[in-house]
């Protein structure tokens, strides 16, 4: 993985600023410890060709018991607190204060901050100064899923690392060939992780993970006809989850999202491209109780409902106007089912992002605090 930083590593002219981007699990937490220990390697070897993995100082740092390697994330918090939703100012000026000071171990001072997009403006600009001035033998890693929402400033000051998701026929030798998994759960594996070898790799450690990813399909697949006071408690206990992990709330949602993706791409026989291939058969029989407009409408429902819950929309109204929004599902045979009037040509109705019969009105540029739930 730092094969793009052989060459600074080799010639000792590291930037003192990286920003790592990519999707969630693709890697960039791995990078960074890659990159702290390859700077504080002591075990002798090249340092273009990265960490040497078994000295005192790299193991040290695989385990998260290095003294001048520091990690910020939003994760790290009391095990009965919620989860945070901001990294605020007093933690960055405090882990600053430790760049001013020279490392315990001689090595360099790494500070990884996770999730960099979750900054308070006044923490941008506390971090700010560090990187208009960076001290010597000083790294800052700072690692996103959402470039964009890093401060301008903050961004201009760091050299850029995007991290891109693995092709498919990639990610499937790297399972067989580094874990020694079958090719076809590799290949399975491999389309539920999306390019995404650290998921894969967390699945591979946890098989909970599918058991949970089991049970939240049931669910969704069956919300067509579930009843309202059921999807109502299941959105209740959604909003309860998003008050302690907000990550694995996300999570959920994204899974929804995919579900009903995966429902268009039946439906307009593009099954190649379904993500959950093992439930098919199931996806096969339910796309066609409900229309491809009703689908479209559904997808864009969940990503407002992303957008307004990252805008601090009351979780619980969020999630249960989510659940009022669930197509509901045909019931009757073909014979008898009746036909809905089509939209006339250049109406509202006609078309949506390109997709024919889709009514549903464009997302609003704002979200404020849930003011509104449409």
């Amino acid at each position: 993985m730092l094969r793009p930083l052989s060459a600074s590593l080799q010639a000792g002219r590291l930037a003192h600023a990286y920003l790592l981007t990519g999707p969630p699990h693709v890697g960039k937490m791995t990078l960074a410890i890659n990159l702290a220990a390859a700077v504080n390697c002591i075990g002798g070897g090249d340092a273009g060709a990265g960490p040497c993995g078994e000295c005192t100082s790299c193991a040290r740092i695989g385990r998260g018991v290095h003294t001048d390697v520091r990690v910020i994330s939003l994760q790290q918090r009391e095990a009965d607190q919620p989860t945070r939703t901001r990294i605020g100012i007093d933690e960055v000026r405090e882990v600053m204060q430790v760049t001013n000071r020279r490392s315990v171990e001689g090595g360099w001072t790494v500070i990884i901050f996770d999730g960099a997009e979750t900054f308070s403006p006044e923490a941008a600009n506390a971090l700010l100064k560090t990187l208009e001035e960076p001290p010597d033998q000083v790294l800052i890693l700072l690692l996103t899923a959402n470039e964009d929402a890093i401060l301008p400033t903050v961004r201009s000051r760091c050299r850029l690392l995007p991290l891109r998701p693995m092709g498919g026929a990639m990610l499937t030798e790297f399972l067989v060939d580094r874990h020694g998994v079958e090719t076809g759960q590799a290949r399975w594996l491999s389309r539920l992780a999306r390019g995404c070898p650290g998921w894969a790799i967390s699945v591979l450690a946890d098989p909970t993970i599918l058991e949970e990813r089991a049970e939240a399909l049931d669910f969704i697949a069956a919300s067509a006809t579930t009843p309202l006071d059921e999807r109502f408690a299941y959105a209740n206990s959604l909003a309860g989850v998003y008050s302690r992990d907000r990550e694995t709330a996300r999570q959920t949602l994204f899974l929804w999202q995919r579900w009903w993706r995966d429902l268009l791409m039946v439906k307009e026989d593009a099954s190649d491209h379904v993500q959950n291939t093992d439930r098919l058969a199931q996806l096969t029989g339910q796309a066609g109780a409900v229309s491809s407009a009703d689908i479209v409408r559904f997808l864009r429902r969940i990503q407002e409902t992303l957008a307004a819950l990252d805008s601090n929309a009351n979780p619980r109204l969020a999630l249960e106007c989510l659940m009022l929004a669930v197509p509901a599902a045909w019931v009757l045979t073909d014979a008898k089912r009746p036909r809905r009037p089509s939209p006339a040509p250049g109406s509202s109705r006609a078309t949506v992002a390109g997709l024919p019969g889709c009514g549903w009105p464009a997302a609003p540029a704002d979200h404020r605090g849930g003011e509104t739930c449409r």
